[in-house]
């Protein structure tokens, strides 16, 4: 999920994959708007017009209906809320156990009907913002599956203001349209590993890579599952199906990096009694590189609090929780900057990534 204040192109970013993704013939696309109930017949393959794509066409003609199909969808939503509702857990928790079901999921929706669901594959991407998320997920999710198996992915506004963005050449875009048919075409089967990647797999799996915060502590128990599917993902890219380890070395790098930011895409989400304060504050620090007094935050948070005694107390419970600072001589705050965790050298390599990237961490 891409997380982020509103403006800063989540929305753009899902979008261009989405046409993308259309212009190469994907088509297996979940509705921007839907119920638990709808999802499923769309999933089972049951509530399309009927008509088969020339693949479906061609794969009945050469394996027959009784073959079975895999059930696919790609939830591609820029404003994820519209999809899922807001605290609809029921749909979240089913979503959870579908995420890595094999054999045939049955379940009776409320019409009565039975649907019946091979294999069921489902990829999400969408965008949100913090109070969006905390609107969506209600914070039960921190113990179930769902959010176990969620990357959040986090982009603070870069400063760049570009007026009329240039749309990408049709020439860039047909060489990367060619890119993804390509891999379609060879990449497929079973991962296969080199000795080399197997070996660091394993390292990277024993040193027990976590984040520094107790809201992912599920999340840990998934992260070298996460490792595999980046890794894949990454020699899939070379059109390859091995997996090498400069594969393993750059999936772990980027997982790194997004971890080291996946505190600040939750907020101050949780069941503090003033969490939506406690978030706008740290948003608030992190935005402005100028020392913020007591009076700077109230102006900013009067509206949410009854008294200023409440905001003190809060500003105690940040600097005490290491989320803020308090600059000497008591001038006010500034955001606390947490440091990257110490990483073995030769499973990541920061300088993979780009030149922002780096000085987002440095």
């Amino acid at each position: 999920m891409l997380i982020g204040s509103a403006g800063t192109r989540k929305g753009t970013a899902i979008k261009l994959i989405k046409k993308l993704l259309e212009k190469t013939g994907y088509n297996t696309f979940a509705a921007e708007r839907t119920s638990k109930e709808k999802f499923l017949l769309d999933l089972a393959g049951e509530g399309s017009d009927g008509l088969l794509s020339p693949q479906e066409l061609l794969d009945q003609n050469l394996f027959g209906e009784a073959a079975g199909k895999d059930c696919e969808m790609f939830i591609a939503i820029d404003e994820f809320n519209d999809f899922i509702g807001n605290g609809n857990i029921e749909f979240i928790s089913m979503l959870g156990n579908m995420w890595d079901y094999n054999g045939l999921y049955k379940n009776r929706i409320k019409t009565g009907k039975s649907v019946e669901i091979l294999n069921p594959t489902i990829s999400i991407i969408g965008g949100n913002t913090p109070t969006g998320f905390s609107l969506a997920f209600p914070t039960e999710i921190l113990g179930q599956g769902f959010f176990s198996r969620l990357m959040l992915i986090y982009a603070d506004r870069n400063g760049k203001q570009i007026t009329f963005p240039g749309a990408p050449s049709d020439s860039s875009t047909e060489r990367l349209l060619e890119k993804l048919k390509g891999i379609k075409q060879t990449v497929f089967g079973s991962a296969k590993l080199s000795v080399q990647a197997e070996r660091l797999f394993d390292r990277i799996y024993k040193t027990g890579t976590r984040i520094d915060d107790v809201r992912f502590e599920s999340y840990a128990n998934r992260r070298f599952t996460h490792l595999i599917k980046l890794a894949i993902i990454v020699s899939a890219s070379r059109a390859a199906i091995t997996i090498e380890a400069k594969d393993v070395i750059y999936a772990n790098t980027i997982l790194s990096y997004a971890e080291r930011f996946m505190p600040k895409a939750l907020g101050e989400f949780g069941k503090a009694k003033h969490a939506d304060v406690n978030h706008k504050i740290i948003q608030l620090a992190d935005s402005t590189h100028t020392i913020l007094t007591f009076k700077d935050i109230w102006r900013h948070v009067s509206n949410d609090l009854e008294k200023m005694s409440d905001l003190g107390t809060i500003l105690q419970n940040l600097v005490a929780a290491e989320k803020l600072q308090v600059v000497p001589g008591n001038k006010g705050f500034l955001a606390k900057k947490v440091l990257i965790q110490e990483q073995d050298e030769s499973t990541v390599d920061y300088t993979l990534l780009s030149a922002e990237e780096q000085r987002n961490i440095a």
